[in-house]
């Protein structure tokens, strides 16, 4: 067996030890699971999954603990940072902590500083692959399906969605755990449809091709007789095969919502977005991104999910040379303030939400390399869907646990304080799209209580 596996086993039969309840999951049984259909209605709910990959430092929203975390580190963040600066919730300043405190005096964003596991602090996991694979499939079943691949079937059994569902769930980071089928396979309708930034269509009706040029006409530049774009006569040549050929049904409606599909993205991708002031979208790749995301929620409520990581502000596995962190989380959250304006100028605060999350979070030692090792406490950032959600700013508070040894220096919940599993983020997420008793696809973890009213 492979160490992976191995490890994929021994966690999944701790688990089993520490949650009585535990079961290897069969195929998805719908029956067992209590959909209110006036809860999913009520909320109306839209999500945007930004996804850390690599496990960012928790320190952009908590630097509480960092009088006694600078005097046990192996290095000084002091001298190494240049300059750290607490906002009033002990939020790092320059790493973004400005746009935290107003996300969250306008009430509009939760920090959780607690999301822990203590099945992996006992297992000893801190491996990305299987952190990552647990989060997004809200599971510790290795074999079990991804959190919206589980959503995907219980709306489509409760009839909430069917092949007349615009996109209701969309990718802007490629493929995930998030989609995972596990053993129940998954309509086709219901995959995700993969989209950039520059809204480039899946559904496209044109027609490319390579054009070759001369030395001197790319000397010139001139591309005059470029033949690429739509070519109407192949495309109703297309169209009137697939009617003659092909029986009524799935491959007929196909080239028929094909070109409504096209039209739509068209149209999505032509749509302004209204003036923000000094919360304008910034010109750099991820919020671009952020600013495509909004505008098609806003546009398609049949979208239910979209789910994108953070292409274009780096990975967040910060072993070393950890600087361009700060300036890495200031992006993300002066972007993440931009789309919480885009959302209230459109109207859609109460029901479009986004959250933030990623593999863990790091060991709170500043390593030999000017760096943290993987820790095992992670923020968890929950913005808008102020329909359900009831925003509290921070929640969490944590110590530091110095085992006196070098490189091992973390940050854990304090005693009675509220903390969480990450598989409670799914719970969650199961609970706004109307899943009653979401405990019994997440191993038993319950919701994130403070978040509802």
């Amino acid at each position: 067996m492979k160490r992976r596996g191995f490890l994929k086993l021994t966690l999944a039969t701790s688990s089993a030890i520490l949650f009585p309840s535990f079961t290897y999951a069969t195929a998805l049984d719908v029956s067992k699971i209590n959909f209110s259909s006036s809860i999913y209605s009520n909320n109306n709910a839209q999500t945007i999954i930004v996804y850390l990959y690599g496990g960012a430092s928790q320190l952009a929203g908590n630097i509480s603990n960092m009088e006694e975390i600078e005097k046990s580190s192996q290095n000084s963040y002091n001298d190494y940072f240049r300059k750290i600066s607490k906002t009033k919730n002990s939020c790092w300043v320059e790493a973004g902590g400005d746009s935290m405190e107003r996300l969250m005096d306008d009430g509009d964003m939760t920090i959780f500083r607690c999301c822990y596991s203590n099945v992996r602090e006992q297992q000893n996991i801190k491996a990305h692959g299987v952190c990552t694979e647990q989060n997004q499939k809200g599971t510790f079943d290795s074999d079990g399906g991804g959190i919206f691949a589980n959503l995907a079937t219980i709306l489509q059994k409760n009839g909430v969605v069917d092949e007349t569902t615009l996109m209701p769930f969309v990718t802007m980071d490629g493929e995930s755990a998030f989609y995972h089928e596990g053993r129940t396979p998954v309509s086709s309708y219901l995959k995700p449809v993969g989209i950039n930034k520059n809204f480039e269509n899946p559904y496209d009706r044109y027609v490319r091709r390579w054009t070759f040029y001369t030395a001197e006409e790319r000397k010139k530049k001139d591309y005059s007789h470029r033949e690429n774009g739509f070519n109407p006569a192949l495309d109703a040549a297309l169209n009137s095969m697939a009617q003659k050929h092909n029986k009524k049904g799935k491959i007929k409606d196909a080239f028929e919502k094909r070109a409504k599909l096209s039209d739509f993205i068209k149209n999505i991708s032509q749509t302004s977005t209204p003036d923000l002031g000094e919360k304008n979208y910034k010109n750099d790749n991820f919020s671009k991104k952020m600013e495509a995301a909004i505008k098609l929620l806003i546009k398609n409520s049949d979208t239910k999910v979209l789910t994108l990581g953070t292409s274009g502000l780096g990975g967040w596995d910060d072993h070393n040379d950890a600087r361009n962190y700060v300036s890495r989380m200031e992006q993300l959250f002066s972007t993440l303030e931009s789309a919480m304006a885009h959302l209230k100028a459109e109207g859609k605060d109460q029901n479009i939400n986004i959250m933030i999350f990623g593999d863990f979070g790091r060991n709170v030692n500043l390593n030999s390399a000017h760096g943290w090792d993987h820790g095992n406490l992670q923020n968890f950032y929950v913005l808008g869907g102020k329909g359900y959600f009831n925003h509290k700013g921070v929640v969490g508070e944590t110590i530091v646990d110095n085992p006196n040894s070098v490189n091992r220096l973390w940050l854990k919940p304090k005693s009675g304080t509220y903390w969480f599993e990450p598989l409670s983020i799914a719970s969650t997420i199961y609970k706004i799209y109307g899943i009653d008793n979401p405990e019994i696809l997440t191993n038993n973890s319950p919701i994130i209580a403070p978040l509802f009213n």
